[in-house]
C-alpha cells in the first residue's frame, strides 16, 4: 500500500509536469498538446463575400437565431446540420444570398463564443491541476517522513495515505477529461468551416 501511494502520487506529478511541458509558453495555463488559437479567423472559414452589416444584423431575426443556436449545438450531427442549411436557404427564394450572410454570420460568432467557453474551461482546469500536483508533491514529501519517522505514528500514515490516494484518483480523472474535451476547440472548427463551405455553395 505504501509504494503504491507514494507511485501513485509521483506518476500523478509526472503527469503535471509533462503537461505543463507541452504547453505553449505564451500561454502558461493551456493544457492541451494542439497549438492554442484563440479566436477563428473569419479569413480562414470563409471565402464568400462581405458580410457587411449581417456580422451584427444576424440575431435581430428570429429564424436565423433559432436557426443557427440549432446548428451550432454540438448535439446536432454535423450531416443533419448541413442539410437544414441547405434546405433552408433552398426555400429563401430572392432572400437567399442576405440569408446565407445572415446565417454565417450568426454561425460564425456563436461557434467562436462556443470555442472561448470551452478554452477558459479548459485553462481554469490546468490551473486547479497544476496546484493538485503541488498538494500532491507536498504530502508525499510528507507521508515520506511520517513512515520513516521514529516512533512512527500508523494513524497519521494510514490517514494521509487514504488522503493521497483519493487526491491522485481525483488529478487522473480530471487528466482524462482534459484530454477528452481539447479535441471541442478542433471540432467545432470544423464545423464551422463545414458550415461555412455549404453555405458558400448554395450562394453559387
Amino acid at each position: 500500500m505504501k509504494l503504491r501511494v507514494l507511485a501513485t502520487a509521483v506518476l500523478a506529478f509526472a503527469v503535471a509536469s509533462a503537461a505543463a511541458r507541452a504547453a505553449d509558453p505564451r500561454y502558461p495555463d493551456w493544457p492541451c498538446t494542439q497549438a492554442k488559437v484563440p479566436e477563428i479567423s473569419l479569413a480562414a472559414v470563409w471565402a464568400g463575400p462581405p458580410l457587411g452589416d449581417a456580422e451584427t444584423k444576424w440575431k435581430d431575426d428570429a429564424k436565423i437565431s433559432a436557426l443557427v443556436a440549432k446548428l451550432s449545438a454540438r448535439k446536432t450531427p454535423l450531416e443533419e446540420a448541413e442539410k437544414s442549411v441547405k434546405e433552408f436557404l433552398a426555400a429563401s427564394g430572392s432572400d437567399k444570398a442576405t440569408n446565407a450572410k445572415l446565417l454565417f454570420a450568426g454561425l460564425f460568432d456563436t461557434l467562436n463564443a462556443q470555442r472561448s467557453q470551452v478554452m477558459s474551461g479548459l485553462e481554469r482546469v490546468s490551473r486547479k491541476q497544476r496546484d493538485a500536483a503541488d498538494k500532491i508533491r507536498e504530502e508525499t514529501l510528507e507521508l515520506q517522513a511520517l513512515q520513516g519517522a521514529t516512533p512512527r505514528d500508523d494513524a497519521k500514515v494510514e490517514a494521509l495515505s487514504n488522503e493521497l490516494i483519493w487526491k491522485t484518483r481525483i488529478f487522473e480523472d480530471r487528466h482524462k477529461v482534459v484530454r477528452f474535451v481539447c479535441e471541442v476547440p478542433t471540432a467545432i472548427d470544423q464545423r464551422l468551416f463545414a458550415l461555412g463551405r455549404v453555405i458558400q455553395q448554395e450562394m453559387e
